[in-house]
């Protein structure tokens, strides 16, 4: 696979949820990668409560149950750290402006 190559650094995310509708679901993962002009890489993870149950149907497609985020806080906790880790840097991903955003934005 040929390297990417761009002039600004690239922040490509993922998002984990308790289902696909932004108005009534929560993250439970946040996965943001940030790739430099240089190549350079790094990597920002976090799980997290997402304060309403997550459906069997979820769990099933990511993995992740309800005893995996108990006691963990909740986005907003994140949210500035997330805020900084992409910095100015453009945003990437697959299909991030139909439900990643909206959901990001929501929380």
């Amino acid at each position: 696979m040929p390297n990417l190559e761009c002039d600004r650094t690239v922040v490509f995310f993922d998002l984990e949820t308790t289902g696909i509708s932004a108005s009534a679901d929560r993250i439970v993962e946040i996965t943001a990668i940030r790739i430099r002009p240089d190549g350079t890489r790094d990597v920002w993870t976090r799980r997290v409560n997402p304060g309403i149950p997550i459906p069997k149907s979820a769990t099933e497609v990511h993995g992740i149950t309800n005893e995996d985020v108990a006691g963990l806080p909740q986005f907003s906790y994140y949210a500035r750290e997330l805020l900084e880790f992409i910095g100015d840097a453009d945003l990437g991903g697959f299909g991030v402006s139909r439900l990643d955003i909206p959901l990001i934005e929501a929380e």
